[in-house]
This record gives C-alpha cells, sequence and structure tokens, in this order.
C-alpha cells in the first residue's frame, strides 16, 4: 500500500562517484529518453552528483570498459535499455545501476510473457491472444470478442497501439501487422478508469488516475498535449491500500526491482487489472512517478537522488 517514505539514507553526493546517466538510444522511445534523461541529469548536478551523459549502449560498454563510471543510472527507454542488454552488460563488469536486474528487465520488456506470469500468479489482467508474425488478426479478435487493443509485445510509449472497436478498425493494424517483424499481442479492451502506480523500493506511490481530453491515453495525450488531467491520489484511501499491494504483488512477480511503474486499469465489473510494468519510467515534464513522488513531499531531483541511492549498499559506501 501506499506509505510515506522514510529519510534518503546518504547526504554526500561523493558517495556516488561518477554516475553515467545513460539516455537516448537509436530506437523509438529516443526522444522521451533524451527528455527524461537530461531531466535526471539537471537534477542530480543540482545535488552535487558527478554525472554525465551517455548516448546509447555502444558508447556506455566503451567507457564501462575504460572503468569511467562507478555506477549507471538507467534512464534508456525501451530496447536495450528494459529488456536485459545493458543490466547484463553491467552485471558482467559488476557496475551497479538503477532499476530491475536481468530477468524483471527482460520479462516485463516482453507483454506477452510477463501476462502469462501474472495470469499462472492468480494475478487479474484482461484475457490475451499473442500474435506471432502472419497471425490472422480476425481470427484473433472473433476469440476474445471486440473491442480489443493490439499492440506490439516489446515496445512502450504507446508506440504502434491501436484501439479496435469492431472489424471495421482493424485495417490498420493489420496493415502494421505485415509489416511489424515481431510478435503482437491483442487484448481485451477495459473499460474504465486508466490508472498507475509508481515504485520506489518497497512503497507504492500514490495511484495516479489519467483523464485524457480525447477517448484513450494515446502517446499524443502522454507526452504532447496538455490538457490530460492526471488526479493523485486517484482513488478513496481503501481503493489506494488495494491497488497498492496488487502493484507491489505484480512487480514482485515479474522479478523487478528498484522502481518501475505498473500501469492496470479498473474495470466496471472486473475491477482492477494489470496492463504492463515498465522499468525505466519516463521522468520528462509529463511522467508520472514524479508526479505521484510529489503527493508525499518528495520534489523532483529528491527522486532522482533516491532512486540513484538504490544503486548503493552498506557495504559498498564502507569499502
Amino acid at each position: 500500500m501506499s506509505a510515506s517514505l522514510s529519510p534518503p539514507r546518504f547526504t554526500d553526493p561523493a558517495v556516488f562517484g561518477r554516475v553515467a546517466v545513460l539516455l537516448g538510444g537509436p530506437g523509438s522511445e529516443r526522444e522521451v529518453s533524451l527528455q527524461s534523461g537530461q531531466g535526471v541529469l539537471d537534477a542530480l548536478r543540482s545535488r552535487g552528483v558527478d554525472a554525465h551523459p551517455v548516448d546509447g549502449v555502444p558508447a556506455l560498454a566503451q567507457a564501462i570498459v575504460a572503468g569511467r563510471f562507478d555506477r549507471v543510472f538507467n534512464i534508456l527507454h525501451g530496447g536495450d535499455g528494459e529488456n536485459g542488454v545493458v543490466q547484463g552488460l553491467l552485471d558482467a563488469f559488476g557496475v551497479p545501476y538503477t532499476g530491475s536486474g536481468v530477468l524483471g528487465s527482460a520479462l516485463t520488456m516482453d507483454k506477452i510473457r510477463t501476462k502469462q506470469v501474472w495470469a499462472s500468479a492468480g494475478l487479474p489482467t484482461p484475457r490475451f491472444v499473442r500474435l506471432p508474425p502472419g497471425a490472422d488478426l480476425h481470427a484473433a479478435a472473433d476469440t476474445l470478442g471486440y473491442p480489443v487493443f493490439v499492440k506490439p509485445a516489446c515496445e512502450g510509449s504507446s508506440v504502434g497501439v491501436f484501439r479496435v472497436l469492431g472489424e471495421a478498425d482493424l485495417a490498420p493494424a493489420i496493415a502494421f501487422a505485415a509489416r511489424y517483424d515481431g510478435e503482437l499481442l491483442m487484448e481485451q479492451m477495459v473499460r474504465g478508469d486508466e490508472l498507475t502506480v509508481g515504485i520506489l523500493g518497497d512503497i507504492a506511490l500514490p495511484s495516479i488516475r489519467i483523464v485524457p481530453a480525447g477517448e484513450w491515453y494515446d502517446y499524443h495525450a502522454k507526452y504532447i498535449a496538455d490538457d490530460t488531467q492526471y488526479l493523485c491520489p486517484g482513488l478513496s484511501p481503501d481503493e489506494e491500500a488495494q491497488i497498492g499491494a496488487l502493484s507491489l504483488a505484480a512487480f514482485r512477480a515479474a522479478g523487478c526491482g528498484g522502481w518501475g511503474r505498473v500501469d492496470l486499469m479498473r474495470d466496471v465489473e472486473r475491477g482492477f487489472q494489470l496492463i504492463e510494468v515498465n522499468t525505466a519510467p519516463g521522468m520528462t515534464s509529463h511522467s508520472l512517478v514524479p508526479k505521484a513522488a510529489a503527493q508525499l513531499g518528495m520534489d523532483y531531483a529528491a527522486l532522482c537522488w533516491r532512486v540513484l541511492e538504490s544503486t548503493l549498499t552498506p557495504e559498498a559506501v564502507a569499502r
């Protein structure tokens, strides 16, 4: 459940050493990652941290081999930033980093496998169909029943997401599937409130209920529009306890740790439904984890400090 936050464990920025802020990269979420990374970089520097931007995994690998950094604040959205590649690289070199490890990152980057884990753990998530390349989208939609969402299994930031209310709306998704070489996920559409819960260590931050001006929370509503409403906390106290506990259970079941964000919806009949996990959440001016942390009295710079602090163990500091 949501709770108050304890004070930071450290106050001296020197304990972090030289910090790489991993951002950018070549993927579809590059621009958002650059914005997030600049925000994190500015915040850490404002607190005296010796932080430096590193654009993409090849540049990070070169810097790590050269021994130029003591730890990494990973804000590389999507792709190798969240699929276990960066995490495996840094584990191999013994360099601490923010966010989930290899297992949690790789699993939650794949929406299909994440939902399979949740279903096996008895956690609520909408019914879905896995769509390998060449799959029959008409048959899948008939199996689930309209309305449905169609989305890439391993993308984020609402990239390539199609809202399909009926058979007549399926054509754009079919066209996308014909040129997309990865797996797609088709899931039942949940009609109800859109919610998200930030995770910081063992604490679920207050939920945010998202109210877009349009019909649904698409890329434009997330990163461009200024008329999307973010209500925090989004629920009553009893419901906050329920959604916080569910979000922590979903985060842990997927092997995640450190910090992240769990996205859910509240169906009018089925209650809370888990949608996905983000292991390197956005940190832009429109992003949600900073909004939730602010409700507990934690400003943006303090949040960045707390996330970076998770890379420090008492033993490492003592050395």
